[in-house]
Formats: structure tokens, C-alpha cells, sequence
């Protein structure tokens, strides 16, 4: 038996709060992440890439938070090569119990043509920059973004450059996905045994998925002597997202045979946060997704099933309860008390204070009564869905009323409460999504436009809850929001408020924030 105890440590990075809300459209709330950063920090990755503080106030005062409330991991703030964002960054993280300052700068040709620098006058910016980090902070890491499309011996000489100012880590950035797995395992081994101090710091790998590789090629840069995985959860990330932090921990806990590496990471909460950057980001998981995809321990081909009664292994390589997936059972109905709805949903990953569980329990309740059957999935669309006509909100949904026919325009009877007060409106449109819609916007008046609609079956048959998803911007302020309910046109109407509420609450912040900075092109 390999001796795991003895095998070297591979530190996850987590950039979903940074790197992964560059999706267009996956922009969290304060309060989202704050959630997220405390689900990570508490499933153990090594540190929590917060956010870029200089980008706004909000996204300062999200580092700023989640640093202090952070119990184990690093936590670390992006800044570009510049000593204005350096300083910024280092305000927002210097709360934590473990803060980091990652600044980087465009290497490639590409890339130095941006800033418009010699060779010779960038290594003398990444010097001066890096110096200034650490003087600040003692924990920093440095990005040459672009990196695998960087001449290498330029790479090696900035590199170089970096860690004699002061890096302990160096990130070696595939920012646009460009790279294979051979190439990805070759750089990281070049700079190893070229780079004079290599051996006193700790490498990283940051890959894009452009190519569908980014997995493969972390995988690829870990075994060329990369200890450091820059991830995000589900992927996420603009483009075709970032390299899966449940795909690489997994990969190295079924493969431990021939990557005996070893990570910190709780695998067994890997599904609920999973499930929680799905629905705070709007960006679902794609059924057939690897680890995390609703397929992924689903069994339909005869064959397949006969081998699993007989003998799971035949076709599964890890056990659904690795990554924290209960079996779907019809345990729960409208005869369930709070101590089995309490014992549930703790099994599904949810600690529920006794005033949550008030408020869910009577949300069960109302759930039961319209459905006969109340799957695992109802349970996780309900605690999804809590966050919708939140007390605290301007515009809740009171009642609605649709009439649909073979002929002509749908109609919507909408009321909304709107700042405490009943309003009500009648409303055609072009089906009842599209009636209900304008009903809404009859009743508060908004510029917002909807970029995305999205709906999903919870679980099979007739009365199954349906997920609505919407995206909506306005002014540049993207905001998502959802709700789930046994009425698809209902549970439309209740995204659509939720994301309308998120847009007013922007707007009435954003008369504080700083001028954004563009930082679309980051590693």
C-alpha cells in the first residue's frame, strides 16, 4: 500500500472568486462571496485568490471581508505590476491570518507590446514591483502572464528577476489555453533546471481550457515538478473556463497509483459547492460533467446496470459519496417532521441554525403538499431558492395569475409588492414567460436588459420543480438571479424579481465605487 503520508503536498488555489467571476455574467454578490470563500476555506484549499481589490471598492471590501474571516487558508489579492494596485492589494489582505500579494505582467510579445516596454525596461518594472510586494508581505507570487507563449529564455530571465526580488511563488500562466500537455510538463521542467533559485520556490500552474486540455495540462506541469494548481469550481472562468478544481483533486486521489501526490482537500464537500457556484454564478453544470455533472454516477445502459448490482467497481472509479453525492431517495413528504428535514439536509451538506430551519421547513411544507414525491435534488433547488423574496428585498412577488390559450396573445395577472406597497397589473405578451415579463415591467419601470433565460427539470415527472435562471444588465452591472418552484412561470417570475433586486442593489452602490479597471486578460 503507497504511503500517502510521505508523498509530496500539492497546493490548491482557488481562483473561483477572482479568475472565475471574469465569466461574463457570473458576478456574485458581497454576501455570495463571503459564502463561497468560507465553503472553500472550510473544504481545505491552501489559499483563496479573493478577488482584484483595485478593480473596485466592492471587490475591496469582498477581500478585505473574506480576509478576516478566513480560519486556515492563505489568502491572496491580485495586482498588476504597478505600485498603486500593490498598495491597494496589500490594504484589502493584510487582515488575514496568512495574506498574499499576486502581481504579475504580460511576457510575450503580445503582451509587451501592451505597455509598450523593452525587454530590458520590463524586467527592470517586474523587479521594482516585486521588491515593493515583498517588502510589504513576505508571501508573494509573481505572474508572467502569457507565460507559454513567452520565448524561453526571456521567461527564464524574468523569472529570474522575480525571485531574486522577493517571489516564493512563481505562477506559470497558459492565459489564452494555447499549450498541450507535453509542452505544459516541458516548460515547467525547463525553468526547474535553468533558473538559478527555482529550488527555493514553489511553481504553479495556471491553465485555460480553450483546448479542452487545462486538466491534462496541470496534471502534466504537477508531475515536471509544479506543486501549486490554480483552479476554480465547475471550471468556471471566461471563455472555456479554467482548469476544475474538482477534476484535479479527484484525478490525484483515483490515480494516486501513478501521481502520488497528495492534497488537503475535503472531497466529500466537493458536490455542495458545486451546487452553491453553480447557482450564485448562473452558470449550470453541464449534465455530462466530469466529477460534478449530474450523469457522472448515472447508470441507463443495460449492461452497465447489471454490472453495478453485481458489482459498483465494474463501472464506477470512485464512489459517489467521495465527493459528498447522497443516493436520491423518497425519504421526505408533507407527513415529515423538522428533525428528519433537519437530518436530511445535513446529509446533503447544509447546517441549519434553528431559524433557518423554521423558514425552510415551512418552504418544505408548501413543496410537499404540491408534490407526492420529494427527491434529494427538490431539497438542494429549495435551499438554492431560500435567498429569493429575501425580507430585506424592494420588489416581491405577491401573486400571479396566467391565462394561456391556442389563440392570440398569453395573459399575465401580476401584483408585486413594491417598497411595502401592493401594486397590480394586467399584461399580454408572446407566451406566459414573455406576458409575465412585461407584467413586471409595467409595475417597476427598468432599463435592465435580459441577456439569458435559462430553465431545468429538477427531477423527472409532471410536478417536478423547475430552476430558472436569469442574467440581466444594466449600465454595465450584470446581476443573476433564480428561484425554483413547481410553476415554471412562477419560478420565471421570482428569478426575474431576484435578479432585479441584485441590479438595485448595485445601483445604489455604485455611486461609491472607484472607476473599474480592465483586468479581462489576466493569467
Amino acid at each position: 500500500m503507497t504511503d500517502t503520508a510521505k508523498q509530496d503536498h500539492v497546493l490548491i488555489f482557488d481562483t473561483t472568486l477572482r479568475d472565475g467571476e471574469q465569466s461574463p455574467g457570473a458576478t456574485m454578490s458581497h454576501t455570495e462571496k463571503l459564502e463561497i470563500a468560507q465553503m472553500l476555506d472550510e473544504m481545505g484549499v491552501d489559499i483563496i485568490e479573493a478577488g482584484f481589490p483595485i478593480a473596485s471598492e466592492g471587490d475591496f471590501n469582498a477581500v478585505s471581508e473574506i480576509a478576516r474571516q478566513s480560519q486556515n487558508s492563505v489568502i491572496c489579492g491580485l495586482a498588476r505590476a504597478d505600485f498603486r494596485d500593490i498598495d491597494r492589494c496589500w490594504e484589502a489582505v493584510k487582515h488575514a491570518r496568512r495574506p498574499r500579494i499576486h502581481t504579475f505582467i504580460g511576457t510575450s510579445p503580445l503582451h509587451r507590446a501592451i505597455p509598450n516596454l523593452t525587454q530590458d525596461e520590463m524586467v527592470v518594472r517586474i523587479h521594482d514591483t516585486v521588491s515593493h510586494a515583498r517588502n510589504l508581505c513576505d508571501n508573494v507570487q509573481w505572474s508572467p502572464m502569457d507565460a507559454t507563449r513567452t520565448e524561453d529564455d526571456y521567461l527564464c530571465r524574468v523569472v529570474e528577476t522575480a525571485i531574486k526580488a522577493g517571489a516564493t511563488t512563481i505562477n506559470i500562466p497558459d492565459t489564452v489555453g494555447y499549450t498541450a500537455p507535453r509542452e505544459s510538463a516541458e516548460l515547467i521542467r525547463m525553468l526547474i533546471e535553468n533558473v538559478p533559485g527555482a529550488d527555493e520556490i514553489v511553481f504553479a500552474t495556471h491553465c485555460h481550457n480553450d483546448l479542452g486540455m487545462a486538466t491534462a495540462n496541470s496534471l502534466a506541469a504537477v508531475e515536471a515538478g509544479a506543486r501549486q494548481v490554480e483552479c476554480t469550481i465547475n471550471g468556471l472562468g471566461e471563455r472555456a473556463g479554467n482548469t476544475a478544481l474538482e477534476e484535479v483533486v479527484m484525478a490525484l486521489k483515483v490515480r494516486n497509483d501513478i501521481m502520488p501526490y497528495q492534497t488537503k482537500i475535503d472531497s466529500t464537500k466537493i458536490m455542495n459547492i458545486s451546487r452553491r457556484v453553480a447557482s450564485v454564478s448562473g452558470f449550470a453544470v453541464q449534465f455530462n460533467k466530469a466529477i460534478v455533472g449530474k450523469n457522472a454516477f448515472a447508470h441507463e445502459s443495460g449492461i452497465h446496470q447489471d454490472g453495478m448490482l453485481k458489482n459498483a467497481e465494474t463501472f464506477e472509479i470512485m464512489r459517489p459519496e467521495d465527493v459528498g453525492l447522497a443516493e436520491t431517495n423518497l425519504v421526505l413528504g408533507k407527513h415529515s417532521g423538522r428533525a428528519a428535514l433537519r437530518a436530511k439536509l445535513k446529509d446533503l451538506g447544509y447546517e441549519l441554525a434553528d431559524n433557518q430551519l423554521k423558514d425552510v421547513f415551512v418552504r418544505f411544507k408548501a413543496l410537499a403538499d404540491r408534490k407526492k414525491e420529494v427527491f434529494d435534488d427538490d431539497l438542494i433547488a429549495l435551499m438554492s431558492d431560500e435567498t429569493t423574496n429575501a425580507e430585506h428585498d424592494r420588489i416581491k412577488v405577491r401573486s400571479l395569475r396566467v391565462v394561456c390559450g391556442t389563440h392570440g396573445p398569453q395573459e399575465a395577472d401580476l401584483t408585486l409588492t413594491i417598497d411595502g406597497v401592493d401594486q397590480s397589473v394586467t399584461a399580454t405578451g408572446d407566451g406566459p414567460v414573455d406576458a409575465t415579463f412585461n407584467a413586471v415591467k409595467a409595475l417597476f419601470k427598468h432599463d435592465a436588459r435580459l441577456q439569458l433565460y435559462n430553465v431545468a427539470a429538477v427531477t423527472e415527472g409532471t410536478d417536478a420543480q423547475a430552476t430558472v435562471s436569469v442574467r440581466m444588465e444594466e449600465n454595465g452591472k450584470i446581476a443573476v438571479g433564480s428561484s425554483a418552484d413547481t410553476d415554471t412561470v412562477v419560478a420565471s417570475c421570482k428569478a426575474y424579481v431576484n435578479a432585479l433586486n441584485k441590479l438595485l442593489v448595485r445601483r445604489e452602490k455604485a455611486g461609491g465605487d472607484v472607476a473599474e479597471v480592465s483586468y479581462k486578460d489576466v493569467s
